[in-house]
């Protein structure tokens, strides 16, 4: 295999929206294509295809950091096809390449279909805090990132400052100018860069990555003096977001934690994506905790797994729970209840909520109407459509007559009775020994 074949392997990806390219010695090379792993039709490469393949990635200075430590990340563009983000290891004594393939053009929420609250002054928007999004590898987090830094570019004069390990999606300078830093290129590590980052007047930072306390820490400090920060932590859940946080730091130091990430927090979004069942591709869950008052009290007493009640019942606020989209997502139509049951963040609340969910829709199924022409059934207020030959008649109530007698004469207790129309006001009885009082006494 020659150096010419990987191009061609990336752009056939490209083409047909693959998400990865893997090269391994003995094995031909594969495609991940909407999160499935697949063989080419290709022979399986040698030590010397995945060698030539890895060295015409990197520089002479990158090969001889990589043949003292074995692992190395880069980024580079393949012409106007797409941004590759490429790790290069070691495996069994051979060298292994995984290519990420991103595309140039960066998506909107809208195109993504996320949640319209991600766009707003509570998250992508807001002028100042800390916006962590959160899942497992391939998730789809630096595409989220991406489309609220570019909807910030596109609506907001201001400076933008990434660091990243390595760059991924290239921002051009819209109303914003956008300074991308990668580390191990434009610095040398991500604590040189965030300790520089507040020098820089930026307005918006973005972190590639919360991998220690004095990563959390710097960008705490920044989100508490005015800055906009985003970043992504590994984890699957708001909860399990904020314990993950608050034990990277020692045990005498949490109370302290605890009160600022309530002060500083703006928004978590967990996010997985899960195969569609309508069409090929995948959709994004998202699990969505904005730091309320109530939940800013429960992050400050050290509360962090009792916010997923509020994130339950914070609708309102654009909040919901990785099972309340999972069940939304299976009621579009857009994926099947083993996959929503595969990605549950409780599977018993899940399969509960997914019964309901079903008895609600055969529910509404019976009270569709049978007889054919009729278009809606009638409810309170409405005219039903008459069967043909007879007359149309008044709707249903659940209003009921009263009886005759209540009719005619109202209970004592509610006074005389208003006069008829056309007859006179009654006058108060006779007195005794007035000719008009019958008896005459």
């Amino acid at each position: 295999m020659s150096v010419v074949d990987w191009r061609s392997l990336v752009e056939r990806g490209a083409a047909e929206r693959a998400s990865d390219l893997f090269f391994k010695v003995g094995s031909e090379p594969h495609l991940r294509l909407h999160g499935v792993v697949q063989a080419l039709d290709l022979p399986p490469l040698t030590p010397e295809d995945t060698r030539e393949i890895a060295y015409d990635l990197m520089t002479d200075r990158q090969i001889a950091l990589f043949e003292d430590y074995h692992e190395r990340d880069l980024g580079i563009t393949h012409g106007e096809v797409c941004r590759l983000r490429i790790n290069i290891y070691q495996e069994r004594g051979n060298i292994g390449v995984v290519m990420r393939l991103i595309p140039l053009d960066i998506l909107n929420l809208e195109e993504l279909m996320m949640p319209s609250v991600l766009g707003t002054e509570s998250v992508g928007l807001a002028r100042q805090g800390l916006v962590l999004v959160t899942g497992p590898t391939g998730c789809g987090k630096s595409t989220t990132l991406a489309a609220m830094v570019d909807l910030i570019n596109d609506t907001r004069a201001c400076n933008i400052v990434t660091i990243e390990d390595p760059i991924e999606y290239v921002h051009r300078d819209k109303l914003s100018i956008v300074n991308q830093r990668e580390v191990g290129v434009d610095t040398e590590s991500f604590s040189d860069a965030l300790k520089y980052v507040v020098r820089q007047s930026p307005d918006v930072v973005l972190i590639g990555e919360m991998r220690d306390p004095e990563t959390m820490n710097v960008a705490m400090q920044a989100s508490e003096t005015g800055h906009l920060v985003f970043s992504t932590v590994h984890t699957v859940s708001a909860s399990e977001t904020m314990e993950r946080i608050i034990n990277m730091f020692p045990p005498h130091d949490k109370a302290q934690i605890c009160l600022r990430m309530s002060k500083s927090l703006n928004a978590v979004i967990s996010q997985k994506l899960v195969p569609r069942s309508d069409i090929p591709g995948r959709a994004a869950a998202c699990e969505i905790m904005i730091c309320t008052p109530t939940i800013a009290k429960l992050i400050e007493e050290g509360h962090p797994t009792d916010v997923y009640g509020a994130i339950d019942e914070g609708a309102f606020w654009g909040m919901q729970t990785m099972n309340q989209a999972l069940t939304n997502l299976v009621g579009e139509g857009k994926i099947d209840e083993d996959e929503a049951m595969h990605n549950a963040g409780n599977r018993t609340e899940l399969k509960q909520m997914l019964r309901r969910s079903a008895q609600t829709t055969a529910a509404g199924a019976e009270a569709a109407p049978t007889q054919e022409g009729v278009g809606v059934s009638a409810g309170a207020g409405e005219f039903a459509a008459p069967a043909q030959g007879q007359a149309a008649q008044p709707p249903a109530t659940s209003y009921q007559q009263p009886p005759v007698e209540y009719q005619q004469q109202p209970p004592a207790q509610y006074g005389p009775q208003a006069p008829a129309h056309g007859q006179p006001a009654p006058t108060d009885p006779p007195a005794p020994g007035d000719p008009r009082r019958p008896g005459g006494t």
